[in-house]
């Protein structure tokens, strides 16, 4: 009973605190994703001390992202993936090149090891699109053309990603494995590929015999299992799990209307991700920025994952104009809970130092922090939402819709 009563407890500060600064934020025109994040830091052990990360809490927190990412995917038509897809290519590989480059040389100019160097350079690779995604869906901004960019480059990036800290760990272990890299990369894109492709279709055969099912709210029942089961074979597959996640929701999302499955999904997503932007908070620690040279050194390596992104991303993407290339520019800047994998791995396996880690970390938060603000700045309105070159040119011009109406 005392377990049970101190679980509940972490769970009550956690949700409420998170909401209640959320709507703090919200009133301020600010995203209340920052509320959040800002909860965890407050409830988290450097501060007050009432909320530890801990396997449960932890695994709260990834489902609560497993499942934004799905209600994120069910607002994305894979034909709008597509439409953007080498424009998507162009701005995942620019955006992993240079902050790679510029994490490591400036590690290497400092005076680093080459694995520590590596390693940092591997952390600012990654892209967080949680937070992103969540700012988008909170603007009505998922149809338009730059959100659109930002999460198909992401699942690029995270597929890139993975490859780069497969290297990283192997070179940490003094050899590596090339045959193991391009089994797990081609695994990796023939899972994306198909279920952008014919993920659709496939549930689409199915239709007739999932209606006919008695079982109450059936579609949405057989829709999070689909979720649930695309988590972990991205899992297996060496993926994050948002990822799946967010296929699973890509492969329904034709079919999302008719069986009302956002309408259904939306609730769930509102009670569960909160805790995945609170626990990140948590895992702040504040005592870490109290050595003068390590904040001098982490403020640098913040600027060049900042400006890695933007000058990166924006480059890939330039072609659909400044405004565009901007807004996908700052919509891969943070790298969240990636970021904190990836120092993570290198922590565990002994090749880098507390004080790299340390750096990783403030780099992940202030980038996780930066984003959302200057997001909602550069997004159009819903009602001013840029629609992509397609819809914009469609018979139906009067009608705008690309544009949501508001969920």
């Amino acid at each position: 009973m005392e377990h049970s009563s101190e679980v509940l407890l972490e769970l009550f500060l956690m949700f409420a605190g998170g909401k209640l600064l959320a709507e703090i934020f919200e009133r301020l025109r600010q995203p209340g994703v920052l509320g959040e994040l800002l909860a965890g830091v407050l409830l988290g052990p450097s501060l007050l001390n009432l909320v530890h990360t801990n396997e449960l809490t932890l695994g709260i927190a990834e489902v609560g992202a497993v499942f934004l990412l799905f209600t994120v995917g069910l607002e994305t038509k894979p034909r709008d993936l597509l439409e953007v897809g080498w424009t998507a290519v162009a701005v995942g590989v620019s955006g992993v090149v240079v902050p790679f480059i510029l994490g490591l040389w400036y590690m290497k100019f400092s005076g680093h090891s080459t694995v520590e160097s590596i390693f940092v350079g591997a952390a600012m690779v990654a892209t967080s699109v949680g937070i992103t995604a969540r700012v988008l869906a909170d603007l009505g901004a998922l149809s338009t053309r730059a959100a659109r960019v930002i999460l198909a480059a992401a699942v690029l990036d995270d597929i890139l990603g993975l490859l780069v800290l497969a290297v990283v760990s192997s070179l940490s272990t003094g050899q590596v494995h090339y045959a193991q890299l391009l089994t797990v990369a081609a695994e990796a894109v023939v899972f994306a590929l198909l279920m952008i492709f014919f993920g659709s279709r496939v549930i689409g055969r199915f239709q007739p015999h999932v209606e006919k099912l008695r079982a109450q709210n059936s579609a949405f029942i057989l829709s999070i299992i689909l979720c649930l089961g695309l988590s972990l074979a991205s899992v297996y597959i060496g993926m994050a799990a948002i990822v799946g996640a967010f296929l699973s929701g890509l492969a329904l999302a034709d079919h999302s209307e008719r069986w009302k499955l956002h309408e259904n999904a939306h609730p769930l997503s509102e009670f569960l991700a909160p805790f995945f932007f609170v626990i990140l908070g948590v895992q702040v620690n504040v005592r870490s920025f109290a050595n003068p040279g390590l904040i001098g050194l982490a403020s640098i390596i913040c600027v060049l994952a900042i400006v890695g992104k933007l000058v990166g991303c924006g480059l890939g993407c330039l072609r659909l104009g400044f405004k565009d290339a901007l807004r996908v520019g700052i919509g891969m800047i943070p790298r969240g809970e990636v970021g904190l994998i990836v120092a993570g791995v290198g922590l565990t396996l002994h090749t880098i130092s507390d004080a790299v880690y340390s750096i990783v970390l403030v780099m992940s938060i202030v980038t996780t922090l930066v984003a959302p603000p200057f997001l909602r700045i550069v997004m159009p309105l819903p009602r001013t939402a840029e629609l992509a070159p397609s819809e914009a040119t469609s018979p139906d011009e009067g009608r705008s819709p690309g544009v949501p109406t508001g969920k």
